[in-house]
């Protein structure tokens, strides 16, 4: 799987999580001290995320980082 697939790949699943929690990108932003505009790259699969960034999201969603890499 080439790189490019793996970004978009997360960045569907995180739009996912992120509407399943009735959540704007800019309040998960605001949850995850990110800004609105990375938020909005990563789930575009335009953005490689960093570890940090993973978990930064994870909490701002109240998931565990690996619920990150489902479906």
């Amino acid at each position: 799987m080439d790189a490019g697939r793996v970004k978009q790949r997360f960045g569907a699943r995180l739009r996912k999580l992120r509407k399943a929690k009735g959540l704007t990108q800019e309040s998960l932003a605001l949850a995850c001290d990110l800004d609105r505009s990375y938020v909005g790259a990563i789930e575009r699969g335009e953005s490689n995320v960093s570890l940090i960034n993973i978990h930064r999201l994870a909490e701002g969603l109240k998931l565990k980082p690996g619920e990150l890499f489902g479906d």
